[in-house]
C-alpha cells in the first residue's frame, strides 16, 4: 500500500490541527506516550514534529509533506514546495505576528534605536536578516521560552509571536514593530511533490483541509418564503452565490438554502423572520468547498 507520511505539529498548533483534520474527515488519535499518532486513514503515516522542526525534516524528505508556519520556513529557510495556505492558529481563524516589543517606559521608538542593543527571540536567523536589511546591527540571542519576562533585565527588547497582543500587554510591553506575519502552511518534500501519487493524496488533503477552514466561520441556513417575497428576502441573506430555491408542494411557497457567516446570522435571523420567512433551520458545516 502506498503511504504518505505526514507531519503533523505538536504543540501550540496541535489542538486545533487535529480538530482541523477531523471536520476534514479524518479521525487522529493521540497517546500521551506516542509521538506517532493513530489515524484512521491506512495511507497517511503521522508523526508529530515540533511546527519549528517541520520544515527542515519535510526537505530532508524525511516527511513527504506537514504542517507548519511560514515563520519556521523562512528560519530555516528551508526548500519546500508550499501547497496550500491554512489560515488558523491557537486562537482562531487568523494570522500570527511575530513583533519587536519593549517595555512601555523604553526609550526604543523604532527600529534603528536597536542599534547596538540586545534582542532575545526564538527566530534568531529571521531577526538577524531583519535587522541587515535594515542596516542595524545588534545582538540576537536565542530564548528557549519565557521571552516576554526578559526585558528589561536580560535583554532590551524582544522579537516574539503574538495572536491579540494580549500576552505583551498584561507584560507590560509595547509593539515597536511587526516583522512578519505568518500563518499555517501545508508542505510537501520537493521530490514527494513529482511522485504521482503522493501528489495526489497531498492535494486531496489541501482540498479537505482548505474546505474544513472555510466551513469553521459558515453555517447553513434554510427557511420556507413567500413567492412574492424572495426578492425582498434574498437581498437581506449575504450568503457565496444566488441562494438554492426549491418549490413546495403547497403554491405560493419555496424553500431557500443558503451559507452564511456565522457572525451575520444573530443580525440575519430576525429581519427575515419580520420579512416574512418561516421555518428557518441554522446547521453547522465540516466542509466548504468552493
Amino acid at each position: 500500500m502506498n503511504t504518505l507520511k505526514l507531519g503533523i505539529p505538536k504543540g501550540s498548533l496541535e489542538k486545533s490541527t487535529i480538530e482541523l483534520f477531523k471536520r476534514a474527515g479524518f479521525n487522529i488519535v493521540i497517546s500521551s506516550r506516542s509521538y506517532t499518532p493513530f489515524c484512521d486513514d491506512a495511507e497517511l503515516s503521522i508523526m508529530l514534529i515540533r511546527a519549528q522542526e517541520m520544515a527542515r525534516y519535510v526537505e530532508m524528505g524525511k516527511l513527504d509533506a506537514g504542517l507548519t508556519g511560514k515563520d519556521w520556513i523562512l528560519e530555516c529557510n528551508a526548500k519546500v514546495k508550499e501547497v496550500a495556505d491554512l489560515t488558523y492558529a491557537k486562537g482562531g481563524f487568523t494570522a500570527v505576528k511575530w513583533v519587536i516589543a519593549v517595555p512601555e517606559n523604553s526609550r526604543i521608538k523604532k527600529v534603528s534605536d536597536l542599534k547596538g542593543k540586545k534582542i532575545a527571540t526564538e527566530l534568531v536567523n529571521f531577526v538577524k536578516q531583519y535587522l541587515k536589511k535594515n542596516k542595524v546591527k545588534a545582538d540576537v540571542e536565542f530564548s528557549w521560552g519565557a521571552t516576554e519576562a526578559k526585558v528589561p533585565e536580560l535583554a532590551d527588547a524582544i522579537v516574539e509571536l503574538t495572536e491579540t497582543g494580549s500576552s505583551l500587554r498584561a507584560n507590560k510591553l509595547r509593539v515597536v514593530e511587526t516583522i512578519l506575519e505568518s500563518t499555517t502552511k501545508l508542505i510537501s518534500n520537493n521530490n514527494s511533490w513529482k511522485n504521482p501519487w503522493k501528489k495526489k493524496k497531498i492535494e486531496n488533503l489541501a482540498i479537505l483541509l482548505k474546505g474544513a477552514l472555510a466551513a469553521g466561520e459558515k453555517v447553513g441556513l434554510k427557511m420556507n418564503v413567500p413567492s412574492n417575497k424572495i426578492k425582498e428576502i434574498t437581498m437581506l441573506i449575504p450568503g457565496m452565490r444566488t441562494p438554492t430555491i426549491s418549490p413546495l408542494e403547497g403554491k405560493g411557497w419555496v424553500a431557500l438554502e443558503v451559507i452564511v457567516n456565522e457572525k451575520l446570522v444573530r443580525e440575519i435571523i430576525p429581519q427575515l423572520k419580520r420579512a416574512g420567512a418561516e421555518g428557518i433551520i441554522e446547521y453547522p458545516l465540516n466542509k466548504v468547498i468552493p
